[in-house]
């Protein structure tokens, strides 16, 4: 049974970081693709970085060179580190996973089947 539960959001000033977590148990690291998401209400969910079963790591324009997803090598748990936070970076943050076999791809296209609650990330100027 896969679970993804987010924790680490909160409120900061614009420059500032924030390391966002997300315990999934169930998940294989082998065999799952792994990504984190954000939304701000009536818009559409955003892919904000992910990392396939082979352990390749994408990340959309806006957050490269600032955000760093990483996995935990001894447990089932997926890293956000966030650094040099903008407003726009504002939104609820999901953690998202989907079983795609090993060595699969994974865009950020991908129909992701399991997500977490979200944890709420705020970014003032």
């Amino acid at each position: 049974q896969v679970q993804l539960v987010e924790s680490g959001g909160g409120s900061v000033q614009a420059g500032g970081s924030l390391r966002l977590s997300c315990a999934a148990s169930g998940v294989t690291h082998s065999t799952y693709c792994m990504a984190w998401f954000r939304q701000v209400p009536g818009k559409e969910r955003e892919g904000v970085a992910l990392i396939d079963s082979d352990y390749e790591k994408t990340y959309a324009d806006s957050v490269k060179g600032r955000f760093t997803i990483s996995r935990d090598s001894a447990k089932p748990i997926l890293w956000l580190q966030m650094n040099s936070l903008q407003p726009e970076d504002s939104g609820m943050y999901y953690c998202a996973a989907e079983r795609t076999g090993r060595a699969a791809p994974c865009p950020m296209s991908t129909n992701f089947n399991y997500w977490g609650q979200g944890t709420q990330v705020t970014v003032s100027s």
